[in-house]
């Protein structure tokens, strides 16, 4: 499997994959392409998995902000991802985050947030976001599903505030 960064011939191949993926709705496929036309995507941080010439795996970090009273703080928020459903439970999701987490730290940015599975997030660090002080406000979700991962030791220390996605995910 070859992980690499999403090139613009393979649009059609992530939308079509997160389709799969989600049950085939198109809420997380419009996401991406939302995301994508913002000022918040990073082209480095939308990953693909590979095997064979076959997209099987995506992944998308892209900018949101940390607001604390007049202070803003720039973080990422991971956003889907999505494995094929004939290649999910093989590592290919794991091996999206692990090289999402090395290129966002490769590229300054010190915290990873999102919206997920408690039993699954964590062994890649990610631990609930409220324990460090953070809130999230724009969705309603139990605290267990809101976390975040420190991937520049100690940057997440003296401060704390809101969460906020940005407009891209609101359609």
């Amino acid at each position: 499997m070859r992980i690499r960064s999403e090139e613009m011939k393979d649009h059609q191949a992530v939308y079509q994959l997160n389709v799969e993926a989600f049950g085939h709705r198109e809420d997380e496929a419009q996401l991406v392409e939302r995301i994508r036309a913002s000022q918040g995507f990073i082209p480095e941080l939308s990953l693909v998995a590979e095997m064979n010439h076959q997209i099987v795996g995506h992944i998308l970090l892209s900018k949101a902000n940390v607001v604390d009273e007049d202070k803003e703080h720039e973080v990422i928020a991971l956003a889907p991802i999505a494995v094929k459903p004939d290649f999910q439970k093989q590592g290919v999701g794991a091996q999206l985050i692990l090289e999402g987490i090395r290129k966002t730290r490769e590229l300054g940015y010190g915290a990873i947030f999102l919206i997920g599975h408690p039993s699954y997030y964590p062994k890649f660090g990610f631990v609930p976001a409220r324990t460090f002080g953070f809130e999230l406000k724009q969705f309603q979700v139990p605290d267990e599903v809101f976390m975040v991962c420190e991937i520049i030791e100690g940057y997440l220390k003296d401060w704390s505030g809101e969460l906020r996605y940005p407009d891209s995910f609101f359609s």
